[in-house]
């Protein structure tokens, strides 16, 4: 299990959840929220990088709040600043850079939402060298990334079939732009899933057979990348 605790950004401070793992210390992820705010699962995920051998923080994006109804999560996307994400995101890059539990680099993994923050978040901090994303699904106009910073990065997406798969135009303008800087970015298809098939507490689209296969992907590219 693991707690909360306050980091430094730039000309403040934010919370987030951190669990370090139980040996030796490890690589570090930074796990970015679903929609729903730093709920338990976004938390159980962070637990279950520090039992694969990680040092792991999901930033509280919403700073105290979180949502259980769609409207609610919507709100809360539409009013979260992206100036204050970024700083965020990249106070916590430079928080697990700084942490004893931590041998190796800092990757990012996010979810809906938060995959798409999480390929942003490369961009942003030159702490972070590899990333991974499920199903990004916020448009790139609202972060303007600057993804000239993803030279020599590595990116991992995972597309449900729902939002329509790799070849999503989000997605492709991501590989684009990431390949155009240098970096290298893997697709990853997983046909007959749903949006948020990976959310183990919403049994209605959860799809276990791609959860355990998106998970084994994904700790594969962060191992290889940040070991």
């Amino acid at each position: 299990m693991g707690e909360l605790v306050r980091y430094p950004t730039d000309g403040g401070s934010s919370v987030g959840y951190l669990a370090t793992p139980p040996g030796n210390p490890g690589p570090g992820v930074i796990v970015i929220q679903e929609w729903w705010g730093l709920v338990p699962h976004i938390r159980a995920v962070a637990d279950r990088f520090a039992g694969a051998g990680f040092a792991a923080l999901a930033p509280d994006l919403y700073h105290g709040v979180q949502a259980a109804e769609p409207d609610r999560a919507g709100k809360l996307l539409m009013g979260m600043a992206m100036d204050q994400a970024a700083r965020d995101i990249a106070g916590a890059a430079r928080y697990l850079a700084d942490l004893p539990a931590l041998d190796g680099g800092v990757g990012t993994v996010g979810f809906c939402v938060g995959g798409s923050l999480a390929l942003w978040a490369a961009t942003l901090s030159a702490h972070i060298t590899a990333t991974v994303a499920f199903y990004p699904v916020l448009p790139w106009e609202r972060m303007r990334p600057d993804w000239s910073n993803y030279a020599g990065k590595a990116a991992v997406i995972h597309a449900s079939e729902e939002d329509g798969t790799s070849a999503a135009p989000g997605v492709q303008a991501a590989r684009r732009a990431i390949e155009g800087a240098g970096g290298k970015v893997t697709l990853y298809d997983y046909p007959g899933t749903s949006h948020a098939f990976f959310n183990d507490d919403r049994p209605e689209v959860y799809d276990r057979r791609a959860a355990a296969t998106a998970w084994a992907r994904t700790l594969e590219l962060l191992r290889s990348r940040l070991a």
